[in-house]
């Protein structure tokens, strides 16, 4: 008998159900008591597939209404846990280090098509809030390993596929962890914190809610489920168990170090992106898509304590290594904007990075719409395309200096051409605003 060739299917989805009717479930908070749906062995390479992150919330109808009310309490689907065990069945202990190897990616076959979104100010918002403040949409086809959108015309690029979230549980003392320092600082921050005047004051922490939970096997409605939904992380921000770090460049061939807190580690993945800008900045911004990864995995025993060195109070403030892949789009000639730590008010700022970063976004979105798009299609674009940021100062003050750099090559040889010689600011490329779908009559 032959040994079966090929990648092992460990967790499917069917696009035609509800994120909380799949089997095996779905879940989109990170607890140690959400239990794993599936077992894999190390060096044996497995399938899992994945939902878009709002589970088909957002459709490519050319519309932005969906956006507008995007029900903000259910990202992000993830697929998993998934428990890793060794040669022997011994699984991963905590202390372990996980070596996670994406060895194929993409998007699922029949479903070739992702969407880039600005939240509408009253339901989350992004970087940009406070000069973009009303949702809008593009809708992305792939043409192999290329992305095009009808909304944002004369670009073409090739996506780095990689998924925006892939980490493990955290342990029970872990999750206190997070959940007492975030919400202190929602509770301390407004008065205690010196935040940027010129960002959009957004919630600065996102706490544990009942609303929107979906915690895998664990039945909706029991009083164990109560528990932990009023106990488990929201999967926005990226944390010690790795989870959502926007990394772009975790594409095939990477190699991701992760924590292991709890027996057998319990990774889940999600989020996947076709391609994104360094930042993400429309915070909605990568070309958003379902998904699937082909994986394999290591244990690295007493891994953590070998490789990992603790930046806080305990041994558990760590955070994972990420080891980038050989496959990347080839660029040789790229437009480069700088921001500094002064405000669009004057207002100078010491050292921070992210009026820096803003201010080269800004700096960006004005020039590039000089040639015939929207600010909102350029805000979209800078962040999906593969554009480079750069935090290139941070110890001259009282200057952060950060840098933006786009790839001239993602527009066609005419609008190319029209970047690198035109000289007098007219518009050159003629946008049709009320058919291109990405601002619909009501926005």
């Amino acid at each position: 008998m032959m040994n079966s060739i090929g990648p092992k299917l460990v967790l499917q989805v069917d696009l035609k159900k509800k994120p909380w009717e799949q089997n095996p479930p779905l879940h989109n908070r990170w607890h140690p008591e959400i239990p794993p749906v599936a077992d894999v062995r190390v060096r044996e390479v497995f399938r899992v597939e994945m939902v878009d992150f709002s589970g088909g919330g957002i459709t490519k109808d050319y519309t932005a209404e969906d956006i507008k009310h995007a029900d903000q309490s259910v990202v992000h689907y993830l697929s998993g846990p998934v428990r890793v065990v060794d040669l022997d069945g011994n699984p991963a202990e905590p202390g372990d280090l996980l070596a996670v190897e994406i060895c194929n990616l993409g998007p699922l076959p029949g479903d070739e098509w992702g969407f880039t979104a600005i939240f509408d100010r009253e339901n989350g918002g992004g970087f940009l809030t406070d000069h973009f403040p009303r949702a809008t949409k593009a809708i992305w086809y792939f043409e192999g390993i290329y992305a095009y959108s009808p909304h944002i015309p004369g670009v073409r690029f090739p996506g780095l596929v990689h998924p925006g979230i892939i980490g493990t549980a955290p342990s029970k003392e872990l999750l206190n962890i997070w959940n007492e320092r975030e919400r202190k600082l929602e509770e301390t921050g407004p008065q205690t914190l010196k935040l940027c005047e010129v960002l959009h004051s957004r919630p600065l922490a996102n706490l544990p809610s009942t609303k929107g939970c979906i915690l895998g096997k664990i039945q909706d409605g029991t009083h164990e489920w109560n528990r932990i939904a009023n106990e488990a992380a929201r999967t926005i921000p990226g944390r010690e168990n790795g989870g959502n770090c926007d990394i772009k460049n975790l594409s095939r061939g990477s190699k991701i170090y992760l924590p292991v807190f709890v027996e057998g580690a319990n990774l889940s993945t999600g989020d996947m992106h076709f391609s994104q800008g360094d930042g993400e900045v429309s915070f909605c911004g990568a070309i958003e898509m379902s998904g699937f990864l082909e994986l394999k995995c290591e244990i690295i025993r007493n891994g953590m304590k070998e490789y990992l060195t603790p930046m806080g109070p305990t041994p558990l403030h760590v955070n994972p290594i990420f080891e980038i892949g050989p496959m990347e789009p080839r660029f040789s000639e790229w437009l480069v904007f700088e921001g500094i730590s002064v405000d669009e008010s004057g207002q100078q700022h010491y050292l921070d990075a992210s009026v820096a970063y803003k201010r080269a976004v800004l700096n960006a979105i004005d020039y590039l719409s000089k040639f015939g798009y929207t600010k909102e299609q350029v805000y979209l674009l800078l962040s999906c395309c593969p554009c480079e940021g750069r935090i290139s100062g941070i110890v001259d003050a009282p200057n952060a200096v950060a840098t933006l750099a786009i790839p001239t090559a993602i527009f066609d040889q005419h609008q190319n051409q029209l970047l690198s010689h035109d000289q007098d600011g007219n518009s050159l490329l003629s946008v049709n605003e009320t058919t291109s779908g990405y601002s619909p009559k009501g926005q």
